[in-house]
């Protein structure tokens, strides 16, 4: 007869509210609330019409809402879609090739009996101090065959030199007895690699791959340089030129028609919509990565 075992019921400590804890949380609270506040502000601002934010400013409350600034923005809709069709192909791609060269490479300067290592990680220490500059960067970017090319907007920024040492230096911290175990049971270092040390680098993963994504979302420079066709450009492209052409047609002279036209649109509310429009879907990815930003850092800038 067996006797089975009640199962373990863990009970929930209490939070004792200690002066001292309760100053805590109410430096916290109004800390977040200092950092909330700007953006809260963008937000308002977007839908704020001219002559309000000329006559009263910019508040949390807009005195009549108007979506004046989001009608320019979207004037053509079907380029804004373009353009972020584009920006999430380029954001999820480079972003899955960056974490697998970086890692990759990261791995590959972390093994202590590799020749030439020493070498190979003065290259990449060496690549992040120095550059060759933007000529020869962009006859490369020619020879390589990449403009005008959806390339464009991912090679150039593939491989990280800080994102490279943040990897080595993680990866530096997995005992070698791990590796060594699994190259006695016949595993070859593609194998290591894939089903030990990235299912150990989660942290990292997380950590670089936000980095990454911002980098590539926020993107126009490349757009600006190596792509002709405005149909491939990126959103942050489409929407850098949509301020510039607003901001040169309120600089030169126009038809009254054109003036009038002007005169109902904000431009700085253009410039808080779009940053609403860049800055928001980008946002919905750190709630998923939070947990791991903290310890990717400090596991990653461990010594070895």
């Amino acid at each position: 007869m067996t006797v089975s075992t009640p199962p373990i019921i863990r009970k929930k400590k209490k939070i004792r509210f200690t002066p001292g804890l309760v100053l805590v949380y109410i430096f916290v609270g109004l800390f977040a609330a200092l950092c909330l506040y700007p953006f809260l502000l963008v937000i308002a601002g977007s839908f704020t019409s001219k002559s309000e934010a000329t006559l009263y400013g910019y508040s949390l409350i807009p005195r009549s809402l108007t979506t004046a600034a989001y009608d320019a923005l979207f004037a053509n809709s079907r380029t804004i879609i373009s353009g972020y069709r584009i920006t999430l192909i380029v954001t999820t791609a480079g972003t899955v090739l960056s974490l697998l060269v970086n890692s990759m490479m990261g791995f590959v300067t972390s093994r202590k009996d590799l020749k030439f290592r020493k070498l190979l990680n003065f290259y990449v220490l060496f690549t992040m101090l120095f550059n060759g500059g933007m000529v020869s960067w962009y006859i490369i970017c020619g020879i390589m065959g990449v403009r005008n090319t959806i390339w464009a907007l991912i090679l150039p920024m593939l491989a990280g030199p800080w994102y490279i040492f943040l990897f080595r230096n993680f990866f530096f911290s997995v005992p070698d007895a791990l590796y060594e175990s699994a190259k006695i049971d016949g595993a070859g270092d593609i194998r290591i690699f894939f089903q030990i040390y990235i299912r150990l680098a989660t942290p990292v993963i997380a950590t670089v791959g936000l980095f990454t994504a911002l980098g590539y979302w926020n993107d126009w420079w490349h757009g600006l340089m190596l792509i002709e066709n405005s149909a491939m450009w990126p959103l942050q492209m489409l929407l850098r030129t949509v301020i510039s052409n607003l901001q040169f047609l309120q600089t030169m002279e126009s038809s009254v028609q054109v003036q009038k036209m002007l005169a109902t649109i904000p431009s700085d509310s253009v410039r808080m919509a779009m940053v609403i429009v860049t800055t928001g879907p980008i946002m919905l990815m750190y709630p998923f990565v939070q947990r791991y930003f903290v310890k990717g850092i400090m596991v990653g800038a461990v010594k070895g």
